[in-house]
């Protein structure tokens, strides 16, 4: 039996629960009382329990969307952006996701300790979404055709965790535009 769609009101509700509880989850960590979302979010404990019966579902939808959401922005960039464009915005909401997670990191550690596994499709999603941008960049002459997508991604999180703190934001922009520079094909002589 498939489960009935949201009502508009309680889909409203769930996304204002996981956008709270990403916010606070990276910031004031994992015994952060689920009262305190609720309320946050403008609804009722009640209202958050029957959307995440634990807190650990809590944790794991939380994570999960920051991941969905991504790596389903690949095509409406690629849409908008020409494709070097489009990789190098990747990359600055790749570092995002990043910091939102090592935030996250000791709610993400609990929910492992009690049995989760938020990350069993966090590499087959983060590779399928670089692999479209790589493909689309070499169609287009932007980008080289050599490059495997989990490279790209050994690379940024490399980037992404050296300048991880929040002051070396313009730090990581400047190594984000070094790295997309060595991802461009050779100019022709």
């Amino acid at each position: 039996m498939a489960a009935r769609p949201l009502r508009v009101d309680a889909r409203r509700n769930r996304e204002r629960l996981l956008a709270v509880a990403v916010r606070v989850l990276s910031q004031d960590g994992p015994q952060v009382p689920l009262e305190a979302v609720a309320r946050e979010a403008g609804v009722g404990i009640g209202t958050l329990y029957r959307h995440f019966p634990t807190r650990e579902a809590l944790v794991d939808a939380a994570y999960q969307g920051e991941l969905d959401r991504l790596c389903d922005c690949v095509d409406d960039l690629l849409v908008t952006l020409a494709p070097a464009a489009a990789l190098r915005t990747w990359m600055d909401r790749f570092f995002d996701y990043l910091t939102t997670k090592q935030g996250m990191g000791p709610a993400l550690r609990a929910l492992v300790a009690s049995g989760g596994n938020p990350f069993a499709r966090s590499r087959e999603r983060l590779t399928s979404a670089v692999a479209t941008l790589l493909r689309a960049g070499a169609s287009a002459g932007e980008l080289r055709a050599d490059v495997a997508p989990d490279d790209v991604l050994v690379a940024l999180s490399g980037i992404c965790l050296a300048a991880a703190d929040r002051q070396d934001r313009d730090q990581a922009g400047r190594l984000l535009d070094l790295f997309l520079a060595a991802l461009r094909p050779p100019a022709r002589r």
